[in-house]
């Protein structure tokens, strides 16, 4: 059953179904949920919920009942999206703070994933076909689309699963600090080695989110927009203190983001510095860029 009455025969209307995946979309944002963790706490794809999120597939009453017990709030405020939203700032996840924010293993991709990644780098979001993708990773088109019903869903999934390895790591990074300047050293040397180590990914999510559709393209924006927030607090925090004195913070703030996230398109592993000693370098710019004022004893 749709959460939308419709014709029996017809079907949902697509106007029905766009407007039941817009609710679920602003309840998940509202609840500060990304798209892969959603899915994962009701046993979808996150290509499934995104489609569900986008009005490409109906809405079951079960399924919404599903959402609304992992987002904590009722279905009746998913439907009339009266989801309060959530503060910014929470409390650190303890299962992230107890990761090493600074170890890089191999990517947890799937052979798909993996193979899209290197077409998208290769020749462009809209240079890829599904085709393609199945040559580089040995599985037939219909296999892929068993998982992932369109290119699209493939690159939101891609970026969701960037964005929830990037959020962890900034959780735990703040989180080993305890003052607002150790903070602030804390997440651009995890915005650093983010961006070498990840280089490929952090690439690929400058260079095609302007491929994704406006939904998809808004979730992205708003997930950055929130990393950028929290180097703004922390510089806020020690400007407040009196450890930062520049005289336009927000820019100054930006700019430090700014020159972490465009690593990518010069840094190579077999240049001079490792990613370590260039997040060392980083901080070292981004205390500069802040004028640091160490405390007096």
């Amino acid at each position: 059953m749709d959460v939308h009455a419709s014709d029996e025969a017809a079907g949902p209307r697509d106007s029905d179904l766009s407007a039941a995946g817009a609710r679920v979309r602003r309840a998940r944002e509202a609840a500060g949920t990304s798209l892969r963790s959603l899915a994962s706490s009701i046993g979808v794809s996150p290509a499934t919920l995104s489609q569900i999120e986008n009005g490409k597939t109906g809405l079951r009453v079960d399924r919404l009942e599903a959402i609304a017990t992992a987002l904590g709030v009722g279905v009746t405020q998913i439907i009339e999206g009266t989801v309060p939203r959530r503060g910014p700032a929470g409390p650190p996840d303890p299962d992230a703070v107890q990761q090493d924010w600074r170890h890089y293993g191999p990517l947890d991709f799937s052979p798909i994933l993996l193979a899209a990644v290197d077409e998208f780098l290769a020749v462009g979001y809209h240079g890829t076909t599904m085709r393609r993708i199945s040559t580089r990773c040995g599985m037939s088109v219909p296999g892929i689309y068993n998982y992932y019903p369109s290119k699209q869903l493939i690159l939101v999934d891609i970026l969701d699963r960037t964005m929830a390895d990037l959020e962890w790591r900034a959780a735990a990074a703040a989180a080993s600090e305890h003052d607002a300047v150790g903070k602030f050293c804390a997440l651009v040397e995890n915005l650093a080695l983010y961006h070498t180590h990840r280089r490929r990914l952090g690439f690929l999510g400058s260079s095609e989110v302007r491929a994704l559709e406006p939904s998809n393209q808004r979730d992205v924006s708003r997930r950055r927009n929130r990393q950028q927030a929290l180097v703004d607090e922390q510089v806020h925090a020690a400007r407040m203190l009196g450890h930062f004195r520049p005289p336009h913070p927000d820019d100054a703030a930006r700019a430090v983001v700014t020159m972490c996230t465009a690593l990518p398109t010069w840094w190579q592993p077999d240049g001079r510095l490792t990613p370590e000693q260039l997040a060392a370098e980083y901080v070292d710019y981004a205390l500069g860029i802040m004028r640091y004022q160490p405390p007096t004893s």
